[in-house]
Parts: C-alpha cells; structure tokens; sequence
C-alpha cells in the first residue's frame, strides 16, 4: 500500500480554533493544538518567524496574487509538526500539574493509544536559566501497538520558502537564509521524511532546536529535560501566594503569564499570536507580539500579587531602558522586545489568515500612537521597586530623578488628546482614562518621593495630583448619562473608567463610581460580558466581548458590595476558558467562543484579579 493510500486512514487536520495549550521558557513559544499538532511557533524567538504557521492557513501557490513578486511562493505551504495516530476517534489533553509541560493523548477507533509530551525546557543549570530554543515532544504507546504518521513540516519567510533538507543517521537540518533547525530523533528519519506512518512500540523523542549537537543521547537528554523542567515549574508553582479559592485557575494562568516574559530583556509580550481576529470577519487584527508598556504593567501588578517578584525584577530592566533612551521625551505606546522603536504594519497578502479572515498583519501601527496613559504605566510598573524589600536589587534616587522626566511629561499631556488605551487609528480625544493614568504617575510619584524622605518633590508631586484630579472628575462627568464618560465633555461610555479604583483614584463607594457602574452594566454589557465602548470605531461597533473589561466589572462589583454578583460572573468567565484553562482577548456574547489573540495577557491577568479579589480567606478553612 502507498503513503497516499495509506493517508486515507488518518484523520485530515482539525480546523484551526484556540482550543490549545501553550508549551514555552520565557525565550519562545509553541501552540498545541487538541490533537497534539503544533500549529505556531515563532523562531528565535516571540516575534520571529513562525516556522509552524497552519494557525494561520496560509492559501495553495495558485492562489498567490502574483508569484513573480513573492520569492518562493510555488511553495507556500501550511507547517506544522503532527503526530497522527491512524483511525483517530477521540484526543484528551491536560497540563502536568503545576507546570508548562502539556500532554496529549490520542486513542483509535479500537481503544489503542498514545501519549505525547510537549515542553520547551527550561531549569537551573550552571548558575544560569538554561532555556534553549529546543521543542521536546516524546510519544510513546498506552494501549495496543497503534500505527502512527509523523507529519514535519517546516516553513521560512512567513510560509513562502521551504528549507534545504539534509539528514544523517539520527538528524534531520531544515536549513533557511537566516535561521537552521535541526532535528534530533530516535524515529526513523526514512518514516519521518517519507511520512509513513509505523507501528509504535517504544517511547520516541524529538528534540527541535538550535543546529547543534546533542553532548548526551537523544533519550536521555529527553528524559533529563523533562524531568528538569517539570520540578522548575512545580518548584516556581509553589513558592506563589495563591488565593483559597480557585487555585488551578490561578496557577495556570500564573505560569501563562510568566511564559509570556522575553527573558532576555525583560520585555513581556501581550500575546503569543498576530491577527487572530477580535471578532469573525471584522478585520480587527492585529500583532501582538511586542511589550505594551499599559499590558506589562498589569501582568508585572498581577504576578506581584502571588507574591511572584521575580518577572518584575526582568521586567524593571528593560522598563529602565525604556525611560532612558526617552531622554524625558515622548514614550512609545509599545516597544519590541529587543527594545525596537520601529515596528512598521504590514500585510502579509499571500496569507489567508485565521479561517481565511485575513489580513495578517505584521508589526504593529499603534507605535506610532500617542497614547499618555503610557506615563503612568511606567511610574506604576516602577513603583514597587522604591518599597519592596526583598528585590535584589531596589530601586533608589537615581532612578526616581529619571521616573521624574516621566511624571513631567504626564503633566504635560494629561489634557491633551490622544489615540487612548484603545489605539483608536482616525480619532483623538482627551481620553479620561489617560487623563486618569497622568493622575496615577504623580500621585505615586509623590508616595516614592516619601519614601525616599525627599518630603519637597513629594509636596510637588502632590500638587499636580490634586489638580489632575479635581479636573478629571469635574470634566469627566457626564450629567446626561450619569456616569463618567470615555473622555473630557463625552457622553459615550467606556469600560476603561472602571479603572479609577484599581488605581486609588475615587473611592469604590462614591455615588458616582457606583452610577457609574449602573450605567456601564445597561449600555456596554451583553449579561454577564463587557464590551470595550459603545461608540464605533474606525470598524464600526464592536461585537465580541473584552475580556479585561469584564473582569474590571467583577473587580468594581466586588469593590461596591455586590460580591455574590461578581462570583457568578467569574464563575462564567471561567468556564469560558478553553479544555486547558487559557483565554484569548475576546469572548463572543452568544456563542461563546473565543477570539482574538492568543494567549491574551490581560485576559490571565484578569483571572488572578478576580480570583484574589474574591476568595475567601484561607482562615475560614484553616
């Protein structure tokens, strides 16, 4: 029987949907897929080139809009790494508890199965993380002897070139222009090339990394790996200050947050994905693969309180950074993660995108956006730095005189208009929420400055709070809607003003926070959801469901007295997680299904918010 033949009997691949894990070590990232098949991973590193690029659905060659002007594109192609099992009836999968290490277990339509193993490694060694760019997926049988096909294919350029191949007895090298992976195995490298499916009757490993040698045997360095890397997470796992109440939620979204860090320089990117659609065929797609300095400070704020200090401590050097080459000046929205000031968009036309709802963007525009919120991200992102003692290394009077130039430049543009938190592309306003962030860089400015016994800047910093203030909750307030609007004498609602209590400015309990609150749950809610704005935008309204918001609607009703109606929300936000407990950005109202980018920052962060927030305290059962 041919190979073709015998494809016949295995399952073609499942359409691409968010319904997957997230194996990574804080260098790179891979998404599994429910069938164990992995569908996207950007090489060398977050916002590479995604070598597995199937999420995407790249579109056949002839379809290419002209293949003289597309290098290589008689070879587009989708890429993954499948492991296939033949007559396929039904997939589980789960994460080892406590870690980053994702199995799968796939079962045929006569009970026989396997188990495959994913993780990235990453463990103390040497004084040093070791986190190599290396994917390890080990299989191995559970029931029967079931016949499986390994399905490796690897793309460069964005799908539009195939590697070189070269193999030898126990590798194959993918070789591109810039970038070379080589596979170490203990397959059979004639049944991985040829993809012809065998019988398995052994555990086999995969190593996927760096065109190096490996110094010990493919099994054992697997086995090594594996073992390193769980008792990592589980050791990282248990040092959290974790809430009594939803601990598996909070874990998982805890290690989530902390793959999303760039080690190398502490960036952290808002989401592992581009151009997942925020909604079906709306167009809103975008990158998300870069630092926003307004996401980090909430993943940075989130993890702070499980007491995890360390994704700070990465994150204040390359917030550091930042600051500096800034020179007091203007402060991009959001950065690469090498530091990269420019991130120009592009379309990649010869993509389909996600189900075919392109485009597919690479880079994003909003670097170019003046968005003033951006001064208070950074102070607050900094400010724990000045007061937690347990940081190797605190912060002190040099970095408060550079926070400073920030705190100036927030004076400056509080009520000037911008493009807001939301990146609106054609229209600016004065956003009450980058008027409220301005707020925030000096009022903590002032509570750094005390602390630092500098009692003259703390009574500067005062000041320009206490004008910010008054003005922001005199020019915000809508008397016709009862609430605080989205920008200085609007009337439209948005969500984003839930966040005056999450950062001290208005007291929870203040009648017109709670009007505020009424008013957002009749305009912006589809039950229990909450959408961004009501005003269209430059796509016209939107229809899917911000998950931050939501959880900023949790936060808010705990806040004003109405916990028992903030639990119910949790509640359906949890169970609007995927099988694996991750959430993308956006939920659909009716449906329920996820959108946008994924594994969304904001959306894990919400999730430990919530849970803090909520739970009961561990001495009522303790």
């Amino acid at each position: 029987m041919s190979v073709a033949a015998d494809s016949l009997h295995f399952a073609p691949s499942a359409q691409p949907s968010l319904a997957m894990g997230v194996i990574g070590n804080c260098g790179f990232s891979a998404l599994v897929d429910a069938r164990g098949r992995i569908v996207w991973c950007c090489l060398p590193r977050f916002d590479g080139d995604p070598v597995f690029n199937a999420l995407l659905e790249p579109q056949p060659a002839q379809s290419a809009p002209d293949d003289a002007t597309i290098p290589g594109a008689q070879d587009l192609q989708s890429s993954a790494f499948a492991i296939e099992i033949e007559d396929f009836a039904e997939a589980k999968q789960w994460y080892e508890p406590n870690t980053a290490v994702l199995r799968t277990q796939l079962f045929d339509k006569h009970g026989q199965g396997i188990e495959i193993t994913d993780f990235a490694p990453r463990f103390f060694s040497r004084s040093r993380f070791f986190r190599p760019m290396t994917i390890v997926r080990r299989i191995k049988p559970i029931h029967g002897a079931p016949r499986v096909r390994v399905v490796l294919d690897v793309r460069f350029d964005w799908g539009r070139r195939k590697p070189v191949i070269t193999q030898g007895s126990n590798h194959v090298r993918y070789v591109g222009d810039e970038l070379t992976l080589r596979l170490n195995t203990d397959v059979s490298i004639s049944h991985l090339l040829s993809k012809q499916p065998f019988v398995l009757t052994r555990e086999h490993n995969f190593l996927l990394g760096a065109d190096e040698s490996l110094p010990d045997g493919i099994a054992d360095t697997a086995r090594l790996f594996e073992q390193e890397t769980i008792s990592y997470w589980r050791k990282w796992s248990q040092r959290l200050h974790i809430p009594l109440e939803w601990q598996e939620a909070v874990i998982r979204a805890a290690i989530t947050l902390k793959l999303s860090l760039f080690e190398d320089t502490g960036a952290i990117v808002a989401a592992m994905t581009t151009s997942i659609p925020e909604a079906p065929g709306s167009q809103r797609n975008w990158d998300y693969r870069y630092c926003w300095l307004r996401d980090a400070f909430f993943v940075v704020r989130a993890l702070n309180s499980l007491s995890e200090v360390g994704t700070m401590e990465d994150y204040l050097r390359w917030l550091a950074n930042v600051v500096v080459q800034s020179k007091g000046g203007h402060i991009q929205p959001l950065y690469g993660i090498g530091l990269e000031r420019e991130l120009p968009e592009s379309i990649m036309v010869h993509l389909g995108g996600y189900r075919g709802m392109g485009p597919v963007r690479v880079g994003n525009q909003a670097q170019e956006h003046f968005q003033h919120d951006v001064y208070g991200n950074v102070v607050l992102g900094a400010a724990q730095a000045f007061h937690d003692h347990r940081l190797l290394h605190r912060a002190g009077a040099a970095e408060f005189k550079r926070l400073e130039d920030v705190g100036e430049q927030a004076v400056r543009n509080y009520d000037k208009p911008d493009a807001g938190m939301w990146e609106l592309r054609t229209r600016a306003r004065i956003h009450t929420s980058s008027a409220l962030m301005c707020w925030a860089a000096c009022d903590r400015l002032a509570k750094i400055a005390l602390t630092l016994k500098l009692q003259d800047r703390a009574d500067y910093w005062h000041g320009h709070a206490a004008v910010m203030q008054e003005r922001i909750l005199r020019e915000s307030w809508s008397e016709e809607r009862q609430a605080f609007a989205e920008s200085f004498g609007g009337r439209d609602l948005d969500a984003s003003v839930l966040l005056m209590i999450e950062v001290g400015f208005i007291d929870p309990k203040d009648p017109r926070f709670i009007a505020t609150v009424d008013a957002l749950e009749t305009h912006l809610c589809d039950g229990p959801y909450m959408r961004r704005y009501e005003a269209p935008d430059d796509f016209g309204k939107p229809e899917t469901a911000f998950n931050i918001c939501t959880f900023w609607r949790i936060d808010a009703l705990a806040r004003i007295g109405r916990k028992e109606q903030a639990r119910e929300i949790f509640n359906t936000m949890l169970a609007a997680r995927n099988h694996v407990g991750l959430l993308s950005e956006d939920t659909h109202p009716v449906t329920g299904e996820m959108w946008g980018n994924f594994p969304q920052t904001y959306s894990m962060v919400g999730i430990i918010n919530a849970a803090v927030r909520l739970s009961a305290p561990w001495e009522s059962r303790v």
